[in-house]
């Protein structure tokens, strides 16, 4: 009576299930969109024959063999009798993680997971050295299943439990991510997404663009503080227009900014292409000229309807470009003798602003700093904008200085345009 037994599974010639080093699996669904197959993969024969041989103690042989002949026979009805009499004799770490092999195989073959969890319990605890790699395996599979059976609870302690053996797999993490969401635990979801890119990260791997977008959508529907950081490390992974107009939205949706801070908002959408909608023409239009900036506002009307992305007779364009019509528009002359004669910090500003909106990005920084310290200005706004008129004139040292000075409730904003800066050549 002999068994060919190897450190990871049963080699034999009439078996019926892969061998569990490697696990093919049925993938849980990711949200928003389910991509699922399902797959099964064979150890490979030579890698079979160069591992070494298991041996079970003499008492509990005869035992373990009944119970593996009961299993490759696929006699269900009769393995939880061989389960228990081999159980009974089994004395060595070795017959115990044996065991637990035929008795996954079984649970496999029946589909039966409270058996396959209880199996996955009896070889890891057999006292049997399996490295952090097959040990996380063996949970992430078992998760899998449970995903697959819609047992939720159970299949999300399974992948947690891979990824505390394993943390620099992002693999149960991801999976664990997937289970959360689906469970509506859409901030815990986040969290393990956000492990899962530090996973990978750490292993020097580029996360996928998928994954930070579930990552984004799940912290966002679970209005978790992890949306805009996410959002932020999606931008400077995969800037896009599409991106960047995501993730600013989300920050303003969450953080509900001033009208100073969303204008800075929508002057980084401008920048970075990523002014699509007519809502974003017309919300950057109605801000622009609630601080009596005439000029960008016009501009971004005028933008707007050149790329023929707003309608000119729509409703929601109609009135306000009508009242434009009525409203001075400054010159450059005009800005030159206002700040001549400005008597106030905010008055510099401002009209750095509006050098700001005609380009010319030199002028607004000299206004800018020219404000720096006069009653009534918030150096952490100056800032800000000196750094956005130099990260738009290209000096990119000079506006990463300025845009790092800022501190309090603008510095998530700067944040947003060092990353543009940084993404510049």
């Amino acid at each position: 009576m002999k068994l060919k037994i190897h450190a990871l599974g049963i080699v034999l010639a009439s078996s019926a299930a892969p061998a569990f080093a490697q696990y093919g699996y049925s993938a849980p669904q990711q949200p928003p969109q389910a991509t699922a197959t399902a797959q099964q993969g064979q150890q490979p024969a030579q890698e079979q024959q160069n591992e070494p041989k298991i041996k079970p103690s003499p008492k509990a042989l005869e035992a373990i063999v009944a119970l593996q002949n009961a299993v490759r026979a696929k006699d269900w009805a009769s393995v939880p009798e061989k389960l228990t009499a081999a159980q009974a004799v089994a004395k060595t770490k070795e017959d115990k993680y044996l065991i637990g092999i035929f008795q996954r195989e079984a649970a496999l073959g029946q589909h039966d997971n409270a058996a396959l969890a209880a199996a996955v319990n009896a070889i890891t605890t057999s006292g049997f050295a399996l490295d952090a790699e097959k040990t996380s395996a063996l949970f992430l599979d078992l998760g899998v299943q449970q995903f697959n059976a819609n047992q939720l609870n159970e299949a999300a302690a399974s992948f947690e439990r891979a990824a505390q053996v394993n943390p620099r797999d992002p693999q149960p993490l991801e999976f664990l991510a997937q289970t959360k969401y689906k469970l509506g635990q859409k901030a815990d979801s986040a969290a393990a997404y956000q492990r899962a890119i530090k996973a990978l990260l750490a292993a020097g791997q580029k996360p996928q663009g998928s994954l930070y977008n579930n990552a984004v959508v799940a912290a966002y529907e679970g209005n978790s503080p992890l949306a805009v950081e996410l959002a932020r490390q999606w931008v400077a992974a995969y800037p896009s227009a599409d991106s960047w107009r995501n993730a600013i939205a989300i920050y303003r949706n969450m953080t509900k900014p001033d009208v100073e801070g969303t204008l800075d908002l929508l002057r980084l959408m401008q920048a970075t292409g990523a002014l699509s909608q007519p809502a974003d023409y017309n919300l950057y239009a109605t801000a622009a000229a609630d601080q009596s900036n005439f000029n960008e506002a016009k501009a971004v009307i005028d933008q707007g309807l050149a790329a023929k992305q707003i309608d000119a007779a729509s409703p929601l364009f109609r009135d306000t470009i009508a009242g434009l019509k009525t409203k001075p528009i400054a010159t450059e002359a005009d800005l030159a003798t206002a700040a001549k004669t400005a008597t106030s910090g905010m008055a510099l500003l401002r009209i750095g602003d509006r050098y700001y909106a005609l380009g010319q990005y030199a002028k607004a920084v000299d206004l800018y700093r020219q404000s720096m310290g006069k009653p009534g200005v918030d150096a952490n706004v100056a800032n800000l904008h000196i750094g956005m008129a130099l990260a738009r004139a290209g000096d990119k040292a000079g506006a990463m200085t300025a845009l790092n000075a800022v501190t309090g409730d603008r510095a998530d904003i700067a944040k947003f345009w060092l990353l543009y800066v940084q993404g510049r050549a």
